[in-house]
Protein backbone atom coordinates (compact mmCIF):
# COMPACT_ATOMS: atom_id res chain seq x y z
CA UNK A 1 0.00 0.00 0.00
CA UNK A 2 2.83 2.37 0.85
CA UNK A 3 4.57 1.68 -2.42
CA UNK A 4 1.46 2.57 -4.43
CA UNK A 5 1.63 6.14 -3.12
CA UNK A 6 4.84 6.65 -5.08
CA UNK A 7 3.55 5.12 -8.31
CA UNK A 8 2.38 8.57 -9.40
CA UNK A 9 6.02 9.71 -9.57
CA UNK A 10 7.17 6.96 -11.93
CA UNK A 11 7.66 8.11 -15.49
CA UNK A 12 4.78 6.78 -17.65
CA UNK A 13 5.51 4.88 -20.84
CA UNK A 14 3.62 3.34 -23.73
CA UNK A 15 5.05 0.54 -25.86
CA UNK A 16 8.36 1.11 -24.13
CA UNK A 17 8.42 4.81 -25.13
CA UNK A 18 8.62 7.29 -22.21
CA UNK A 19 5.81 9.83 -22.27
CA UNK A 20 7.67 12.46 -20.27
CA UNK A 21 8.55 14.30 -23.49
CA UNK A 22 4.86 14.60 -24.36
CA UNK A 23 4.05 15.90 -20.90
CA UNK A 24 6.82 18.49 -21.27
CA UNK A 25 5.69 19.59 -24.73
CA UNK A 26 1.97 19.69 -23.97
CA UNK A 27 2.00 23.05 -22.10
CA UNK A 28 3.19 24.79 -25.25
CA UNK A 29 -0.04 23.74 -26.98
CA UNK A 30 -2.06 25.70 -24.43
CA UNK A 31 -0.48 29.01 -25.39
CA UNK A 32 -2.26 30.91 -28.19
CA UNK A 33 -0.32 31.16 -31.43
CA UNK A 34 1.10 34.60 -32.29
CA UNK A 35 -0.76 36.85 -34.70
CA UNK A 36 0.12 39.94 -36.73
CA UNK A 37 -2.57 41.95 -34.99
CA UNK A 38 -1.77 43.69 -31.71
CA UNK A 39 -4.80 42.35 -29.85
CA UNK A 40 -6.74 39.33 -31.09
CA UNK A 41 -8.87 38.20 -28.16
CA UNK A 42 -9.06 38.28 -24.36
CA UNK A 43 -6.87 35.20 -23.98
CA UNK A 44 -4.01 36.81 -25.91
CA UNK A 45 -4.44 40.00 -23.93
CA UNK A 46 -4.22 38.13 -20.62
CA UNK A 47 -1.22 36.18 -21.87
CA UNK A 48 0.63 39.36 -22.90
CA UNK A 49 -0.17 41.04 -19.59
CA UNK A 50 0.99 38.01 -17.62
CA UNK A 51 4.26 37.64 -19.54
CA UNK A 52 4.93 41.37 -19.19
CA UNK A 53 4.26 41.17 -15.44
CA UNK A 54 6.60 38.19 -15.01
CA UNK A 55 9.35 39.87 -17.04
CA UNK A 56 9.20 43.02 -14.91
CA UNK A 57 9.36 41.03 -11.68
CA UNK A 58 12.34 38.95 -12.82
CA UNK A 59 14.36 41.79 -14.34
CA UNK A 60 13.89 44.24 -11.47
CA UNK A 61 17.01 43.10 -9.53
CA UNK A 62 19.11 42.91 -12.72
CA UNK A 63 21.09 45.68 -14.35
CA UNK A 64 21.07 46.39 -18.07
CA UNK A 65 23.50 43.60 -18.89
CA UNK A 66 21.17 41.04 -17.33
CA UNK A 67 18.27 42.05 -19.58
CA UNK A 68 19.79 39.85 -22.28
CA UNK A 69 18.49 36.91 -20.25
CA UNK A 70 14.90 38.16 -20.34
CA UNK A 71 13.72 35.62 -22.92
CA UNK A 72 15.36 32.65 -21.16
CA UNK A 73 14.10 33.55 -17.69
CA UNK A 74 10.56 34.39 -18.81
CA UNK A 75 10.26 31.24 -20.94
CA UNK A 76 11.53 29.10 -18.06
CA UNK A 77 9.04 30.72 -15.69
CA UNK A 78 6.07 30.07 -17.97
CA UNK A 79 7.28 26.52 -18.68
CA UNK A 80 7.63 25.60 -14.99
CA UNK A 81 4.38 27.30 -14.08
CA UNK A 82 2.33 25.39 -16.66
CA UNK A 83 3.99 22.05 -15.87
CA UNK A 84 3.45 22.43 -12.12
CA UNK A 85 -0.19 23.46 -12.48
CA UNK A 86 -1.04 20.77 -15.03
CA UNK A 87 0.48 18.19 -12.72
CA UNK A 88 -2.27 18.88 -10.18
CA UNK A 89 -4.93 17.55 -12.55
CA UNK A 90 -6.09 13.95 -12.06
CA UNK A 91 -4.33 11.22 -14.05
CA UNK A 92 -1.48 13.50 -15.05
CA UNK A 93 2.28 13.35 -14.59
CA UNK A 94 4.47 16.18 -13.26
CA UNK A 95 7.98 16.06 -14.77
CA UNK A 96 9.36 18.41 -12.11
CA UNK A 97 8.74 15.77 -9.42
CA UNK A 98 11.69 13.93 -10.97
CA UNK A 99 14.96 15.11 -9.44
CA UNK A 100 16.78 14.41 -12.69
CA UNK A 101 14.44 16.80 -14.50
CA UNK A 102 14.91 19.59 -11.95
CA UNK A 103 18.68 19.19 -11.92
CA UNK A 104 18.75 19.15 -15.72
CA UNK A 105 17.13 22.60 -15.63
CA UNK A 106 19.10 23.99 -12.68
CA UNK A 107 22.67 22.87 -13.40
CA UNK A 108 23.18 24.23 -16.97
CA UNK A 109 21.60 27.59 -16.14
CA UNK A 110 23.61 27.95 -12.92
CA UNK A 111 26.78 27.01 -14.81
CA UNK A 112 25.96 29.59 -17.49
CA UNK A 113 25.66 32.36 -14.88
CA UNK A 114 28.93 31.27 -13.27
CA UNK A 115 30.81 31.18 -16.58
CA UNK A 116 29.36 34.57 -17.50
CA UNK A 117 30.85 36.06 -14.35
CA UNK A 118 34.22 34.37 -14.84
CA UNK A 119 34.39 35.66 -18.40
CA UNK A 120 33.24 39.24 -17.82
CA UNK A 121 34.65 39.99 -14.35
CA UNK A 122 36.86 37.16 -13.09
CA UNK A 123 38.32 39.14 -10.18
CA UNK A 124 34.91 40.10 -8.77
CA UNK A 125 33.52 36.59 -9.24
CA UNK A 126 36.46 34.96 -7.45
CA UNK A 127 36.32 37.71 -4.82
CA UNK A 128 32.98 36.33 -3.61
CA UNK A 129 34.86 33.32 -2.28
CA UNK A 130 36.75 35.45 0.25
CA UNK A 131 35.02 38.31 2.12
CA UNK A 132 37.02 41.48 2.58
CA UNK A 133 38.84 41.86 5.89
CA UNK A 134 39.01 38.13 6.63
CA UNK A 135 41.71 37.17 9.17
CA UNK A 136 44.63 35.29 7.66
CA UNK A 137 44.06 32.16 9.72
CA UNK A 138 40.46 31.87 8.51
CA UNK A 139 41.19 32.30 4.80
CA UNK A 140 41.54 28.56 3.90
CA UNK A 141 38.44 27.58 5.85
CA UNK A 142 36.31 30.41 4.40
CA UNK A 143 37.44 29.67 0.85
CA UNK A 144 36.40 26.02 1.29
CA UNK A 145 33.05 27.00 2.84
CA UNK A 146 32.24 29.57 0.15
CA UNK A 147 33.29 27.19 -2.62
CA UNK A 148 31.05 24.46 -1.19
CA UNK A 149 28.10 26.83 -0.87
CA UNK A 150 28.66 27.90 -4.47
CA UNK A 151 28.78 24.34 -5.80
CA UNK A 152 25.64 23.17 -4.00
CA UNK A 153 23.49 25.95 -5.45
CA UNK A 154 22.19 23.93 -8.44
CA UNK A 155 21.44 20.96 -6.18
CA UNK A 156 19.57 23.23 -3.77
CA UNK A 157 17.53 24.61 -6.69
CA UNK A 158 16.59 21.18 -8.00
CA UNK A 159 15.92 19.57 -4.62
CA UNK A 160 13.78 22.50 -3.44
CA UNK A 161 11.53 22.33 -6.50
CA UNK A 162 11.21 18.54 -6.47
CA UNK A 163 10.77 18.15 -2.71
CA UNK A 164 8.00 20.73 -2.40
CA UNK A 165 5.99 19.35 -5.30
CA UNK A 166 6.51 15.73 -4.23
CA UNK A 167 5.41 16.45 -0.65
CA UNK A 168 2.27 18.21 -1.88
CA UNK A 169 1.30 15.39 -4.21
CA UNK A 170 1.82 12.81 -1.46
CA UNK A 171 -0.32 14.77 1.01
CA UNK A 172 -3.13 15.09 -1.52
CA UNK A 173 -3.08 11.37 -2.25
CA UNK A 174 -2.92 10.43 1.44
CA UNK A 175 -5.85 12.65 2.40
CA UNK A 176 -7.94 11.62 -0.61
CA UNK A 177 -7.33 7.94 0.25
CA UNK A 178 -8.38 8.61 3.84
CA UNK A 179 -11.52 10.41 2.64
CA UNK A 180 -12.65 7.45 0.54
CA UNK A 181 -11.77 4.91 3.26
CA UNK A 182 -13.67 6.78 6.01
CA UNK A 183 -16.80 7.53 3.99
CA UNK A 184 -18.61 4.15 4.52
CA UNK A 185 -18.00 4.05 8.28
CA UNK A 186 -17.67 7.69 9.40
CA UNK A 187 -19.29 10.06 6.90
CA UNK A 188 -18.89 13.13 9.14
CA UNK A 189 -15.15 12.61 9.49
CA UNK A 190 -14.96 11.90 5.77
CA UNK A 191 -16.60 15.25 5.00
CA UNK A 192 -14.11 16.97 7.29
CA UNK A 193 -11.18 15.36 5.52
CA UNK A 194 -12.76 16.34 2.20
CA UNK A 195 -12.77 19.97 3.35
CA UNK A 196 -9.11 19.63 4.34
CA UNK A 197 -8.42 18.13 0.91
CA UNK A 198 -10.00 21.11 -0.85
CA UNK A 199 -7.98 23.57 1.23
CA UNK A 200 -4.82 21.57 0.59
CA UNK A 201 -5.49 21.60 -3.15
CA UNK A 202 -5.79 25.38 -3.11
CA UNK A 203 -2.54 25.53 -1.15
CA UNK A 204 -0.82 23.27 -3.67
CA UNK A 205 -1.88 25.54 -6.53
CA UNK A 206 -0.18 28.39 -4.71
CA UNK A 207 2.89 26.23 -4.01
CA UNK A 208 3.15 25.25 -7.69
CA UNK A 209 3.16 28.92 -8.70
CA UNK A 210 5.50 30.05 -5.92
CA UNK A 211 8.06 27.30 -6.55
CA UNK A 212 8.26 28.16 -10.25
CA UNK A 213 8.77 31.82 -9.34
CA UNK A 214 11.37 31.07 -6.65
CA UNK A 215 13.34 28.81 -9.00
CA UNK A 216 13.68 31.50 -11.66
CA UNK A 217 14.12 34.33 -9.15
CA UNK A 218 17.10 32.61 -7.54
CA UNK A 219 18.63 32.10 -10.97
CA UNK A 220 18.23 35.81 -11.68
CA UNK A 221 19.92 36.62 -8.34
CA UNK A 222 22.80 34.30 -9.19
CA UNK A 223 23.06 36.08 -12.52
CA UNK A 224 23.12 39.47 -10.82
CA UNK A 225 26.10 38.39 -8.71
CA UNK A 226 28.08 37.58 -11.85
CA UNK A 227 27.32 40.61 -13.98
Amino acid sequence: MNLSFFDQFSSPSMLGIPLILISMAFPALLLPSPDNRWITNRLSTIQLWFVNFITKQLLTPLNKEGHKWALILTSLMVFLLLINLLGLLPYTFTPTTQLSMSLALAFPLWLATLLTGLRNQPSASLGHLLPEGTPTLLIPALVMIETTSLLIRPFALGVRLTANLTAGHLLIQLISTATMALFPTMPAVSLLTLLILLLLTILEVAVAMIQAYVFVLLLSLYLQENI
